[in-house]
């Protein structure tokens, strides 16, 4: 069993799961495995990352796939990403690229984040090309991304331990901010549990509402936490929850 939350996009608003998601540009399916429920593949997508009619599409194991004809054609992109998986001969290939999650900032669409496998990335140019952001901290690894609505440079990670463990990086639950197009990355733990915390997010289970400044994320192990001060403080209601698939703000 898993839940999907749909939040108001201000404090005094409810919302209701009828109700137009705020996040309409992403597009694509939960993912698998421990990434998302379990439905044997896992696509996540930014539309209109490359202008009116492009499409991008990310999938894990298959990398980043684009299309400028609203989804008639499409063509395998994303140079510059590497997945530490595979022979170093074949490292770099785009087909073997693990991509977790995509995140488009829509005032800026030519500006799409990548939560990999194995690293964080970003692409200036819809998706072509990518530089690995390798100031992320605790850990490269995790499976949300979210993306200032206005801000090209702003953008929010769950860092996670891969492979081995998915869990928070030593049973503490963090938030990955960067301010400054992924040159430094701030951990933010203020109102996140600290201590044997297991809670991993899932791709869809990290949002930002359109003012960029509330974020919601939820986790595996129910936890809701939601934040008005763009990351900088969260609090959580008083019960844990069903497992969290994915959260949403709501339009008005």
């Amino acid at each position: 069993m898993s839940t999907t939350f749909w939040l108001p996009s201000t404090a005094s608003q409810r919302a209701s799961p009828s109700e137009t998601p705020v996040t309409c540009t992403s597009i694509g399916a939960m993912g698998s495995g421990t990434g998302g429920p379990d439905t044997g593949s896992s696509d996540t997508g930014c539309s209109e990352a490359g202008g009116t009619g492009s499409i991008c599409v990310g999938v894990s194991t298959a990398g980043v796939w684009a299309s400028i004809d609203t989804g008639d054609s499409w063509r395998l992109i994303n140079r510059g990403m590497h997945a530490e998986y595979m022979p170093p001969e074949l490292r770099e290939e785009p087909i073997v690229q693990d991509v977790h999650r995509l995140a488009h900032c829509i005032a800026h669409p030519e500006i799409v984040w990548c939560q990999h496998h194995n690293g964080v990335f970003r692409s200036e140019d819809a998706g072509a090309t990518w530089r690995e952001l390798a100031a992320i901290r605790p850990a490269k690894c995790g499976f949300a991304v979210a993306a200032h609505p206005r801000d090209p440079d702003t953008a929010w990670f769950v860092p996670a331990i891969k492979d081995e463990r998915r869990v928070p990086v030593d049973g503490k639950v963090v938030v990955a901010r960067t301010r400054d197009g992924g040159r430094s990355f701030e951990v933010l733990k203020e109102g996140l549990p600290q201590h044997h915390a297991y809670d991993l997010v899932w791709r869809h289970a990290l949002a930002v509402d359109a003012s960029g400044e509330r974020l919601a994320f939820g986790s595996t192990s129910g936890g809701l936490w939601i934040s008005e001060d763009g990351g900088d403080s969260w609090t959580m209601p008083d019960a844990r929850l069903p497992p969290i698939a994915a959260v949403r703000f709501a339009e008005a």
